[in-house]
């Protein structure tokens, strides 16, 4: 009440955050947009981040109202602390992931009061790279529904009735219908539907309060529909990977809640028993799978030099020696596979086996593994010093084939022999004159090297500028002539509903889509973050693991023992080299570790963040831009401190390879 007048509030907005700044701002930004011409107000319920969540809220948006927890309450507890408060007419659950058309709350408020007997709609969603997301409607997992979904039956037969119930993939996404389930990532409720259900189910921390809630709708008499005349953009599972076995089981014991307090005994007996083999069917097909799919390449790549190899010593026998069968078998069948096996190892630590193919990985891993061989070559007896001259033939030979492997594999995938195209970036950036230029000096200062950076007008007009190459309506062919492989979207000369428009229309394109926010310096899109040093990555994977502490000290342990050994060369390729052997042996004795936190220029590290070992190297020793603030180094090291991975130490190893004697 304001003056002794009562203040009516049609949409309360809630949205509960966890360690997505930069996903938060760009959505905070969409949802003021679309609440114009709505009385409105936004609830941001923080669950302890330490990302600057908290700081960036107060400063760029002091307005809302902010609820900070010290502690991560889960997502309905969290979402029931604002909708307690909120004073709307209708409640929005909102993701932090998402981004919204300016007309979706007017089209949703529109349709629900045309429609009394609906009780909650969700919305269509696509993803960040302009795919539908068929959680945007669903169905009730009873038993069998959910044990088609985790056998992996539904997605065998996609637009079945009865195996595709759970996301209903019997009905079009473009017709608005009834469904049971809505997805919590926008879950738009009468507030008087939650006054008379309850709110949010506590007992559910993350999974499964968005089914118990449109369940318990949908039996106090309401209906459940989706809406797809609205849209949002939702990059789903930026902060969980739900297609890990961990997401599996949370996804379980969510649903075994829910069997517990709607479902009957022996239906609850039936689901566990379904849900349990399901999941022992999706574990093990998950484990295989990742097997394969790690291992096919060193498996072709070690056949095929094995091949080329066995007959260069064919060869070497009969044009050498005049005897084709002059090397023993143990040479053939124990020797020749033990240095194939270490050239691979030697490419896989270098980088070699990455999803993009890079050919200076594969030389220095050869090259590498080679020395490696010539050093053990050379500590042999006498009778076992086979040939050292087909030692380097057969680097030179496995060098050779498993380049023109890669040329093949890029040829079958692409249609295309040149490897180096897929490596470098070909963007176009669509806005307006001035943003469209501030995008691209934004890209320009990242790592990223781009092969081509173009502009497009974000209208039809005569094109004057000589930095634009076209404006938005033609698109597609600007695509095709310049081969163009990313987009850029800036937010601040396009509306949401063009973008998400023009998100859909290149949803099949197998472009990367990208969202440029308005005065931000970073890019937003399904899978990354982009900023000047281009480091934000989502997953959380925290270094004080047991098992993460056991494979970074391995790690450091095999470092160490790999630079003692060729430090005779090493010596020469290093700029600081009084301290290289005092550093071995301090990562040796477990004094240091070869890569670990940026230090601030005083020497501290923040205080919040997990305790390891001090290092010689970090993440600034490979960035193109040294010059850090003190908030980007805290957040540098944060995300190594949550997001830690074995494979980017030795990334960084071999990248910063010259100051490891510092």
């Amino acid at each position: 009440m304001q003056n002794g007048l009562i203040v009516f509030m049609k949409l309360s907005i809630v949205i509960v955050n966890y360690n997505v700044a930069y996903f938060l701002e760009n959505c905070l930004n969409s949802v003021i947009r679309a609440c114009n011409g709505i009385s409105y107000e936004i609830f941001v319920v923080d669950n302890a981040s330490v990302d600057n969540s908290i700081n960036m809220l107060k400063e760029k948006f002091p307005t809302i109202n902010l609820i900070a927890n010290r502690e991560n309450v889960g997502f309905a507890k969290a979402n029931n602390q604002a909708i307690l408060l909120s004073q709307g007419e209708y409640i929005l659950l909102l993701n932090p992931d998402t981004l919204v058309e300016e007309d979706t709350f007017t089209k949703c408020i529109s349709f629900m009061e045309k429609t009394p007997d609906a009780g909650a709609l969700g919305v269509k969603m696509i993803d960040g790279s302009g795919k539908y997301l068929k959680e945007s409607k669903r169905g009730f997992p009873s038993p069998m529904v959910s044990f088609y979904k985790l056998s992996g039956l539904i997605k065998l037969f996609p637009h079945s009735k009865k195996y595709a119930q759970y996301y209903l993939g019997h009905l079009s996404e473009d017709e608005i219908n009834q469904v049971d389930v809505l997805a919590g990532a926008y879950m738009f409720i009468r507030k008087e539907v939650l006054d008379k259900i309850g709110l949010l189910d506590e007992d559910f921390f993350m999974y499964g309060e968005d089914i118990d809630l449109s369940y318990r709708i949908t039996q106090s008499g309401y209906k459940n529909y989706y809406f797809p005349k609205a849209r949002i953009i939702h990059y789903k599972g930026e902060s969980t990977k739900k297609t890990s076995l961990n997401y599996v089981y949370t996804f379980y014991n969510a649903m075994a809640i829910f069997a517990s307090k709607h479902l009957s005994q022996k239906q609850t007996k039936i689901f566990s028993l379904f849900i349990k083999i399901a999941i022992w069917l999706k574990a093990s097909f998950s484990f295989l799978s990742r097997i394969f799919r790690n291992l096919l390449t060193p498996i072709i790549d070690f056949i095929f030099v094995y091949i080329a190899y066995y007959l260069l010593i064919l060869w070497w026998g009969e044009n050498i020696w005049g005897d084709p069968n002059y090397y023993p078998p143990q040479y053939t069948l124990l020797v020749v596979p033990l240095y194939i096996l270490i050239w691979l190892f030697s490419i896989y630590i270098m980088g070699g086996y990455s999803k993009e193919t890079k050919i200076n990985k594969i030389v220095s891993g050869v090259f590498f593994g080679m020395v490696t061989i010539l050093v053990f070559y050379s500590l042999l007896p006498e009778q076992l010093r086979y040939s050292r001259a087909l030692v380097l033939l057969g680097a030179v030979v496995a060098l050779f084939v498993i380049i023109v492997l890669r040329l093949i594999s890029n040829f079958l995938k692409t249609g295309s022999w040149s490897i180096k195209d897929r490596d470098k970036k070909r963007y176009i950036i669509i806005g307006d004159d001035k943003e469209a230029v501030r995008v691209a000096t934004l890209l320009r200062s990242t790592e990223e090297n781009p092969q081509f950076i173009g502009l497009v007008a974000e209208k039809e007009r005569e094109i004057t500028e000589n930095n634009f190459i076209g404006n938005i309506t033609q698109i597609e062919d600007i695509i095709n002539i310049y081969k163009i492989n990313e987009v850029i979207f800036c937010a601040k000369s396009l509306s949401q509903e063009q973008i998400i428009s023009m998100m859909s229309f290149l949803g099949n394109k197998n472009l990367h889509l990208v969202i440029a926010p308005q005065e931000s310096n970073f890019i937003i899109s399904s899978n990354r973050i982009s900023t000047p040093v281009d480091l934000y990555v989502i997953s959380v994977n925290s270094i004080t693991s047991q098992d993460n502490r056991r494979k970074k000290r391995l790690l450091d342990v095999s470092l160490s023992i790999f630079t003692l050994i060729f430090s005779p060369i090493i010596i020469f390729m290093i700029k600081e080299k009084k301290n290289l052997f005092k550093n071995i042996f301090l990562v040796l004795l477990a004094k240091r570790s070869w890569v670990g936190y940026v230090r601030m220029e005083n020497g501290n590290i923040e205080d919040p963040l997990e305790k390891i070992k001090p290092s010689i190297l970090s993440n600034k020793d490979v960035l193109f831009d040294k010059q850090l603030s003190d908030d980007t180094i805290n957040r540098l090291n944060l995300l190594y401190a949550r997001n830690y991975n074995w494979q980017n130490d030795i990334d960084i190893f071999f990248k910063a390879f010259k100051f490891i004697g510092r």
